[in-house]
């Protein structure tokens, strides 16, 4: 679907228009001339003792702050609150250094500079709930200096870029002083209040300051995109929490279709999915059409985008990450960021190695919103390594001075570079081997060994897919396949994982006697767990398997398998298949040997060999169809058949 506000047309007719901001009657309206005055009159009211909130991200009122920084003389114990800020903190001798205390929501590398000094404070919690504390007196608040735009002619102006927790400071600060800057754009929605509430102001004309994300391997990022965009469905609306992994994650988000956004945070990655149409909200169920949030963290291209424009509609936090508010939109998907997370499923977010690091957000709220919507889905995404590769973001257990942000009872998917992990309902040993899967190839037999040593693992548990010094093992996600059988029935073919094997076991269990003959030559009863890992945990090489599945992740059911192993002497790889037999006749026997020959002739083997049992009139007919080129011998009892690429 076309979206609603092409960007070419809204620059042009929009955007780029000059604003009228800046007429005679604004500045010089009697409420407004009352209220201006100079930086340092603005600031004189602040006295020691005092609790001063400071405006959030790139609306940070820095002409203030900077001002407060240089009236240090006779302020004593000043306490400044913070979500995050932009240009609040001064730098000495290239060093952060603040004459004041700050307690912040969120570490960046100025705050971590100031907790090393002993000049700040972390406050642990999602940012969610800091509204109702606010109100409530638990964190009482002064002095709120903020940034707004120019009032409209009725004397109103805008939070701009950013409402979060700023909406409330204003409600119930004792004094409000704004930095009334000509050039924040005005955004709509919750966002406006009137001169009267601000006390004092002052006017500035300068660019609303850009925010860049910390730098994330391109190569990274389209890995996990690329498995996100398959959790996604048509008609989801999305929420992107601040991490840079998944604001880049955006930028290369292809596949699901009119999407809508409902999210704490915007960035520049949401204007392409806007003009080439993916993003557009008419499948929203609160809110159709619109996009939600809290407040922008972008470059000027975002922010000329947003300034009037009605797609856009901005809301305090404790609305937009409210779990009420948020599961009532069906198909609610929730992308955030974590630092670590082990293989029990827990989830550190705000920490790593023992230092804080950016923080909780409002990550918990829109992770159990996500839950409780209709067919939603909360997603926590990761590098499974640090940067220089040197350690896994997989642990064993989580490191002493990493909190847990999400407990395991509440993770869904886990998505690294390496693969998807879905936890929600599992068992200790489920997590942990699913886990292991999406570390990195050279930290798995770590982990491996270490989940046994605290028993989430059995002693005999194996994983083939792994480094083995030379060459690292990836699962080769590209082999998946949506595929239509004859009567129209969608199914996946994918590879394997070792943790499908409680799936090939229930497969096993509702074959028939008479299948189950025919499949292993013998009358089995049981197919233990060592031995169905024997059709599932390969290295994707020498050896390989296909499951079918039926269902989406969260109720995923394996209906069907395939395996192989090659024999180097012959460079041949024996095959065998299960299929549940109210599937069978339905064209899934071919469709499973197509991808199976696809695969092995990518890897430059020579052919299939089968022995099946002459009564098996179905599978000998399938053989023939693998190759024109076959070598068949029967004894009594069975076929050896040669399948020649």
């Amino acid at each position: 679907m076309e979206s609603l506000f092409p960007l070419k047309t809204f620059f042009k007719n929009h955007v780029k228009k000059k604003r009228d901001l800046e007429s005679h009657d604004h500045i010089t309206s009697p409420i407004l001339k009352e209220k201006i005055c100079s930086t340092k009159k603005a600031l004189s009211g602040i006295r020691s003792g005092d609790r001063v909130f400071i405006g959030t991200g790139c609306a940070t009122p820095a002409t203030l702050t900077m001002e407060l920084e240089q009236q240090k003389n006779g302020l004593d114990d000043i306490k400044l609150l913070h979500f995050f800020t932009k240009g609040a903190i001064p730098h000495e001798d290239g060093q952060p250094k603040s004459q004041f205390y700050h307690k912040a929501f969120f570490v960046d590398e100025d705050m971590d500079a100031l907790i090393d000094q002993g000049s700040g404070d972390y406050i642990p919690m999602s940012i969610a709930q800091v509204p109702k504390l606010i109100r409530n007196g638990g964190f009482p608040i002064d002095v709120a200096l903020i940034q707004v735009s120019m009032p409209d002619q009725f004397g109103y102006v805008s939070l701009g870029v950013s409402c979060d927790i700023t909406f409330a400071a204003v409600q119930n600060a004792t004094t409000v002083i704004a930095e009334i800057n000509l050039q924040m754009p005005r955004t709509l929605g919750e966002t406006i209040i009137s001169l009267n509430q601000i006390d004092k102001a002052i006017m500035v004309d300068r660019p609303i300051m850009e925010h860049e994300f910390p730098f994330v391997e391109p190569a990274v990022v389209e890995k996990i995109s690329n498995y996100v965009s398959r959790i996604i469905e048509d008609g989801s609306t999305l929420q992107v929490g601040m991490g840079a992994i998944p604001s880049e994650m955006l930028k290369h988000l292809s596949g699901p279709k009119n999407l809508g956004i409902h999210s704490d945070v915007i960035t520049d990655s949401i204007i392409n999915l806007i003009n080439n149409g993916m993003v557009n909200g008419q499948e929203k169920s609160i809110h159709k059409g619109q996009i939600v949030a809290s407040y922008c963290l972008g470059t000027r291209k975002l922010y000329e985008l947003i300034d009037r424009n009605p797609m856009f509609s901005f809301h305090p936090i404790d609305y937009v990450a409210n779990q009420s508010i948020i599961k009532k939109n069906k198909k609610f998907v929730s992308i955030t960021q974590a630092q670590a997370v082990d293989l029990m499923g827990q989830v550190c977010s705000d920490q790593f190695n023992g230092k804080f690091v950016e923080g909780v957000s409002a990550q918990p709220d829109f992770m159990r919103g996500a839950a409780f919507s209709k067919e939603g889905r909360p997603i926590i995404c990761l590098a499974s390594t640090t940067d220089d590769g040197k350690k896994s973001r997989i642990r064993p257990i989580l490191a002493e001075g990493e909190g847990v942000t999400i407990p395991r009872s509440d993770v869904h998917y886990v998505v690294t570079e390496c693969g998807t992990a879905y936890l929600f309902g599992k068992s200790i040993r489920e997590k942990a081997l699913a886990l292991i899967e999406v570390a990195h190839p050279s930290f798995r037999p770590w982990l491996l060994k270490e989940a046994k040593r605290l028993k989430y693992l059995g002693q005999d548990q194996d994983l083939k897919c792994k480094s083995d010094g030379t060459i690292e093992c990836h699962y080769p996600h590209k082999e998946d396949r949506k595929i239509e059988l004859k009567d129209r029935t969608q199914i996946v073919i994918r590879p394997s994982k070792a943790s499908d094997v409680n799936g090939l076991q229930d497969l096993f269990y509702k074959l028939p006697p008479g299948d189950v003959f025919t499949r292993f030559f013998r009358h089995v009863k049981r197919l233990s767990v060592s031995e169905a890992e024997h059709y599932c945990n390969v290295d994707y090489k020498n050896e390989m398997a296909f499951v079918v599945t039926t269902g989406d992740r969260e109720r995923e059911k394996i209906i069907g398998s395939s395996f192989y192993v090659l024999d180097p002497s012959t460079n041949l790889a024996e095959v065998a298949y299960m299929i549940l037999h109210e599937w069978q006749g339905m064209g899934l026997g071919s469709a499973l040997q197509q991808r199976m020959a696809e695969y092995a002739k990518s890897k430059g083997i020579k052919g299939f060999k089968a022995d099946i049992l002459s009564e098996n009139t179905a599978m000998v007919k399938l053989a023939h169809k693998c190759s024109a080129k076959i070598n068949s011998t029967q004894d009594r009892s069975e076929y050896h058949i040669e399948m020649l690429f």
